[in-house]
């Protein structure tokens, strides 16, 4: 600024001729001149008009009355420094322009500057005590070296303001991801949610993909490079190894970020690298259509520390999962007599438990999708559905062994005899979920194991409950225990096919089965061909 720049800007009118167009750099501060003086907007839009702090110049937007003001700031929101009037259409329209920003907009973020002609129509002290401006400037008073001075020193402000509140939202995003993530219990939902929340963090594109080092994480047998979740252009790539379906470049840089151990960051991507505390290593490729800012990096490292326990947490409840479906199974087995250990070669009723278990889940989860249960089918119903039905038939420990191994038809008195196990395995499971607080796979187990054989006609056994009257869990085991008996070879019958069970399941629609039960494992009958 020369010395010439001292003279007064708003003592002589000026026409605005001389006015040079804004700079084409990009972004730009946004600047919003209020005034009902055509001078005055021309003025200040010539005596900034080569303005540029770090590198942004100046885009100016004009209001002449307050009313005029409220709209434009109505469609924009991100307004950097307001060059205000006090007196335009009323004596007081800039101070209740104030008021209205501040209070009605609740917006704390941009710099007033207020400029007043009649600083007795509005007194500095008490302008300055009781509305939240952020300078006050007579305009006999302000030079273009003032103006100048004065839009630095707001900008400044705004972009620290700015700065903290990006900061605080972007805690508030890591702090409600956090909190969805770790309600998930699959690791790849967990995953899944990882790249969705650092996408929403940082504001950029949907092509993003996590890897994991395959073994310890996801209990699989080959060791190598798999892709455990992806978004956008990598979503097709979940499950499959990376070196074989990732472009180059991108493994390239998912590589490099493996064996250097930390983030890379670079002006189109990042990619970061997540280790638990248990050394389980994932890397997190993100595809970015801008550079990271510090704050960005910052806001991601943070993420990534916090999430890494949730790998952890999740791969701990998975063999915590696993060793309860083990030791059920092993209940299952001892139920049904059977001790020694299966051949390498035979399917086994163990495989076929779990069977069933995955059925009833699958069914589960279709109900839930579709909306459609009679009953409630809520995150603890998911989660322990397949475990209850493991246990359907644990009260045959209660039955003769020779009658439980003959080959031919029952009489009356032992068909009896083989009913009574429904009621005799609630008793033992009902006994069992008495140690757990709250409603655990245990409670579920009761109503299966006491009411897998109701029919939903009423014709059924131990009760006779007929419809809606029999638990849900029982309805769902009816349907996923009557397709593996199907399905199973029996010594009087050999096994059906996938297709004929289906059929045959489909024709006890409404009569053994529950309707929307059997609509959900028809949905998913294609899955279960290969169960």
């Amino acid at each position: 600024m020369s010395d010439a720049d001292d003279d007064l800007l708003f003592l002589d009118e000026h026409d605005g001729h001389g006015e040079r167009p804004p700079s084409a750099v990009s972004p730009r501060w946004k600047m919003l001149i209020v005034d009902d003086e055509p001078e005055v907007h021309s003025i200040t839009k010539l005596v900034l008009a080569d303005f540029s702090y770090k590198g942004r110049p100046a885009q100016f937007l004009s209001a002449y009355s307050a009313a005029e003001a409220r709209d434009v700031l109505a469609r924009e929101s991100d307004i950097a420094i307001i060059l205000l009037d006090v007196v335009m259409e009323t004596d007081d329209a800039g101070l209740k322009l104030v008021h209205h920003i501040r209070e009605v907009l609740k917006n704390r973020h941009v710099r007033i500057i207020l400029r007043t002609g009649q600083p007795g129509q509005a007194p500095e002290r008490a302008v300055i005590l009781d509305y939240d401006i952020n300078d006050y400037k007579a305009k006999t008073q302000l030079t273009a070296q003032q103006l100048f001075t004065t839009t630095v020193a707001a900008l400044r402000s705004y972009e620290d303001i700015m700065a903290i509140e990006t900061n605080r939202r972007g805690l508030e995003k890591i702090i409600e991801a956090s909190s969805s993530l770790f309600k998930a219990r699959s690791m790849k939902l967990f995953a899944a949610g990882v790249l969705t929340q650092l996408s929403a963090i940082l504001g950029v594109g949907p092509d993003a993909i996590l890897c994991v080092q395959r073994g310890p994480v996801l209990g699989g047998t080959r060791d190598g490079l798999y892709v455990l979740a992806g978004s956008g252009r990598f979503e097709s790539l979940i499950n499959e190894p990376a070196g074989e379906h990732i472009d180059p470049d991108v493994l390239a840089a998912i590589l490099r970020c493996l064996e250097a151990r930390r983030h890379f960051y670079e002006p189109d991507h990042c990619t970061l690298y997540i280790r638990s505390p248990n050394d389980r290593e994932n890397v997190v490729y993100l595809r970015s259509d801008r550079p990271l800012s510090e704050l960005d990096r910052s806001l991601i490292e943070l993420f990534c520390a916090k999430i890494s326990v949730g790998f952890d947490n999740l791969y701990l409840h998975d063999q915590l999962r696993r060793a309860q479906e083990g030791t059920l199974v092993l209940l299952a087995d001892l139920a049904e007599g059977r001790t020694a250990v299966p051949a390498p070669a035979d399917a086994g009723r163990p495989e076929a438990t779990l069977r069933i278990a995955a059925v009833a889940e699958r069914i589960a989860h279709r109900l839930a999708d579709a909306g459609t249960a009679a009953g409630p089918v809520d995150e603890p119903f998911l989660e322990g559905i397949g475990l209850a039905c493991i246990l359907h038939d644990v009260g045959n420990a209660s039955l003769d062994p020779a009658l439980r191994g003959k080959d031919g038809p029952l009489d009356a008195a032992e068909r009896a005899a083989m009913q009574a196990h429904a009621a005799a395995g609630a008793a033992l499971l009902e006994h069992a979920a008495r140690r757990g607080e709250g409603r655990t796979h245990l409670h579920l187990a009761v109503d299966v194991a006491r009411h897998h054989h109701e029919a939903w006609d009423g014709s059924g056994y131990p009760d006779g409950l007929k419809g809606t009257a029999i638990p849900l869990a029982a309805r769902i085991a009816a349907v996923a225990d009557g397709y593996d008996a199907m399905t199973s070879p029996r010594p009087h019958r050999p096994a059906l096919g996938h297709a004929a069970a289906v059929a045959e399941i489909r024709r006890l629609s409404g009569v053994r089965y529950d309707p929307r039960v059997v609509d959900a494992f028809l949905a998913v009958a294609d899955e279960l061909a290969a169960l």
